[in-house]
C-alpha cells in the first residue's frame, strides 16, 4: 500500500510562522492545477504495481480550491493509478474556507477527512499568528462541519507566545466539545526566514518559552488520553478507528509520491524533492519533465531515517528489524546510544521496541538526533 501527496501552494495570507512554499496570488492556479494533474499522470508507473491507500491535499491551502478542482485531481489518480476500495482522502482546510454550503459540497465528493487548521479559539493568537480566520469562524465550521463528516482531524498549536497554561486548557476543551475524533497539535516553532523570526528578532514579541511549551505539551497529552485519544504519535491523537492513515504511513516507512511544487517523495531508498517555484514547475511539466532532484539513500540514511520516525510512534523501534535490516553494528551502536536514556527513564523496552516513555515524549526528537549514526 503506498499513498499520494498533493501540494496545493496558494494561501490568501502568509501566517507569521509558516516557511511552507506557497503563494498568496491566485493568477496561475489553472495553470497550476493542469500541471499537477500531468504530473500525476507522469508519475504513473512509479506505482505500477502498488495500490494507492491514500490521497492527501496538502499545502498551502488547498481548501481554496473548488469541490470540481477537486474532483478533477482526484478523478486524475483514479484514472492512472490502482486505487483501494476504500481510501482516506483528506482535505486540509481553514475554516474561513469552509462555509456551509462548501462543507455540504465536499461531503457529496470523494473527500472522507478534514484537517482543519483551527491552531487557537483565542482571538490574540490568530492574530499574533497573522491567521486568515477569527474565533467564530473556527466554532462555527466545526459546527458544520461535524454534521457532514464523521472523520475530522482539527490542528492545535502551544507554546505561542502570552497564551497562559489556563487559556491552552480552554484551547483544548472547547475542541473536545466539538467530539472530533482526531486533533494534531505542534508547538509553535521559530523557523529561518519567517516574519515570527523577525518580530522575535525585533523585539516587537516574546521568543517561544521552552519551558513553558513543555508543560502545555504535558496538559495536552493529559486531558486528551483522559478523554479516550490514543497518543499514537508525537503529535498525534486519535480515537480507536480514526488514526491518519497517511501520515501513519509516513512513520511506517511506506512509499508515498509527492505531486506538484516543493513537494517530497519516498520509495525507501530514494528520496527525491520537487522544485519550490510555480513558474518553474509549471514549465517543467508542460515540457513533460519532471522537476524533481533526489537522492539515494545509504544503508546509514535508511536506518536514520527509521529510528526518526518509528521512535515518535507509539509503536516505537523494532530490535530485530534493526538486526535484520541493518545488522548487528548498527544493534550495537542503538543500544550503547540509548542506554543513558534508559537510565533515565526517557527510553524503554517492550516487546523487543524501543519506546518513549511518557516523561521522554516532549524530547523525542532529540533523543532520535542522539541515536543516529553519522556518516
Amino acid at each position: 500500500m503506498a499513498g499520494i501527496y498533493i501540494h496545493i501552494p496558494f494561501c490568501k495570507q502568509a501566517c507569521h510562522y509558516c516557511d511552507f512554499h506557497f503563494s498568496t496570488s491566485l493568477k496561475k492556479k489553472d495553470q497550476l492545477i493542469f500541471a499537477i494533474a500531468k504530473e500525476i499522470e507522469l508519475r504513473k508507473d512509479e506505482f505500477k504495481n502498488i495500490t494507492v491507500e491514500t490521497i492527501y491535499f496538502g499545502g498551502g491551502t488547498p481548501s481554496l480550491l473548488s469541490v470540481n478542482e477537486l474532483d478533477f485531481l482526484i478523478d486524475t489518480v483514479y484514472l492512472h493509478y490502482k486505487v483501494s476500495e476504500n481510501p482516506e482522502i483528506t482535505l486540509e482546510a481553514n475554516p474561513d474556507d469552509l462555509t456551509n454550503n462548501k462543507i455540504i459540497e465536499l461531503s457529496k465528493s470523494p473527500v472522507n477527512r478534514l484537517s482543519i487548521g483551527i491552531q487557537s479559539f483565542h482571538e490574540k493568537d490568530l492574530k499574533l499568528m497573522n491567521r486568515a480566520h477569527n474565533s467564530s469562524e473556527a466554532k462555527q465550521c466545526l459546527e458544520n462541519a461535524t454534521k457532514y463528516f464523521d472523520n475530522i482531524s482539527l490542528d492545535l498549536m502551544y507554546g505561542i507566545p502570552y497564551a497562559t497554561n489556563q487559556e491552552w486548557e480552554q484551547n483544548i476543551d472547547i475542541a473536545l466539545s466539538f467530539n472530533v475524533n482526531h486533533i494534531s497539535s505542534y508547538v509553535l516553532a521559530v523557523e529561518p526566514k519567517t516574519v515570527l523570526k523577525s518580530l522575535i528578532e525585533k523585539g516587537v514579541i516574546d521568543n517561544v518559552n521552552d519551558e513553558q511549551a513543555e508543560q502545555q505539551y504535558h496538559i495536552l497529552t493529559d486531558k486528551l488520553e483522559a478523554n479516550n485519544y490514543i497518543h499514537y504519535e508525537l503529535s498525534s491523537f486519535g480515537k480507536e478507528g480514526f488514526f491518519s492513515r497517511n501520515n501513519s504511513a509516513y512513520w511506517k516507512g511506506k512509499h508515498y509520491i509527492g505531486i506538484g511544487p516543493s513537494a517530497h517523495s519516498f520509495n525507501g531508498k530514494e528520496r527525491g524533492w520537487n522544485v519550490s517555484n510555480n513558474t518553474k514547475y509549471i514549465k517543467a511539466i508542460q515540457n513533460n519533465t519532471l522537476p524533481i532532484e533526489k537522492e539515494t539513500l545509504t544503508k546509514t540514511d535508511q536506518y536514520n531515517e527509521y529510528v526518526m520516525t518509528s521512535l515518535r510512534a507509539s509503536w516505537g523501534i523494532s530490535i530485530e528489524k534493526i538486526r535484520t535490516d541493518f545488522g548487528t553494528t548498527f544493534e550495537t551502536y542503538l543500544f550503547k546510544q540509548a542506554q543513558k536514556y534508559i537510565d533515565e527513564h526517557l527510553l524503554y523496552i517492550e516487546d523487543k521496541k524501543l519506546k518513549v516513555t511518557k516523561k521522554g515524549k516532549f524530547l523525542s526528537d532529540g533523543i532520535a538526533s542522539d541515536l543516529f549514526l553519522l556518516n
